[in-house]
């Protein structure tokens, strides 16, 4: 097992709250946003990603050509939140089945996507 450095930080309180929940999977999540990514991992999750109810709902979505304000708006729908949150649970106890955890990177996928979209429809209105 590889050394470990504790590493403290200051981040707003709801950020923490979210971190804390994925206290578990925070070492490989950091590693995986700093390391050039895996391929395979990449490869199945891009092709999961077409098929997948969020990333569907979020391309329909940005079809639509939405406003700057439309995006800052954008939630992800109910069904897919829940299945989310599902997943997350899950994780929280057991070990996922290799579908499911390409399933999670594609909720992933589509959640930064959403954030960065976000970030720059804010740019956009200032």
């Amino acid at each position: 097992m590889p050394s470990m450095t504790t590493i403290t930080l200051e981040v707003p309180d709801e950020l923490a709250v979210r971190i804390n929940s994925m206290r578990d999977r925070l070492p490989d999540l950091l590693s995986n946003v700093l390391q050039p990514a895996n391929v395979a991992q990449t490869s199945r999750a891009v092709k999961a990603a077409a098929t997948h109810p969020a990333y569907r709902e979020m391309m329909t979505f940005l079809a639509s050509r939405p406003s700057p304000q439309q995006i800052i708006d954008f939630k992800i729908g109910d069904q897919a939140a829940e299945r989310l949150a599902e997943l997350l649970d899950k994780n929280r106890e057991v070990k996922l089945t290799s579908e499911e955890s390409t399933e999670l990177d594609v909720f992933e996928l589509v959640h930064h996507s959403i954030i960065r979209l976000k970030a720059q429809a804010r740019r956009m209105q200032s």
